[in-house]
């Protein structure tokens, strides 16, 4: 295959975009900072703050409802999933793990809509503070992939 048909490029103007953010509350303290990394990159990006929306739910399986809404709405270009699951003692850590990410792929793939994921599912706090960038990372993730989908659509 030929260079000038792979592209490499990331694409990383936000400008004209608007994106959807939804962050559980749920140990909060990792998905508040998760959340200002985030928007500190968009607006880094050159993503207008009229056009990023945040919502807040309570959990992580909270999240793959509000932003199937939020790809319903044809408002959105991008929309980005913040929150921390931290494994504790009985299964119900992999079942939200498990369940928040697919309903997240599943919302991507039947809106045709980007959606970056920065769930993050962690052992301990220390292990969810080393993953803190997360949230700007997915930022740059929305981003580009908004950008991508508007050129192969």
């Amino acid at each position: 295959m030929s260079d000038d048909k792979v592209r490499y490029d990331e694409h990383l103007s936000g400008r004209g975009l608007r994106i959807g953010v939804v962050q559980a509350r749920f140990n909060a303290a990792i998905g508040d900072r998760m959340r200002e990394g985030c928007l500190e990159e968009l607006a880094r990006l050159g993503v207008a703050a009229d056009d990023i929306e945040v919502v807040s739910v309570p959990g992580a399986l909270e999240i793959p409802l509000v932003l199937r809404l939020m790809a319903q709405s044809d408002e959105f270009d991008a929309l980005v999933a913040i929150g921390c699951v931290i494994r504790g003692e009985t299964y119900h850590f992999e079942l939200v793990c498990n369940e928040s990410a697919a309903g997240i792929t599943r919302v991507q793939l039947d809106s045709l809509l980007p959606v970056a994921n920065a769930i993050l599912t962690v052992e301990n706090e220390a292990q969810a503070e080393a993953r803190i960038g997360k949230g700007a990372e997915a930022a740059r993730v929305a981003v580009e992939m908004a950008n991508l989908a508007e050129e192969l659509s």
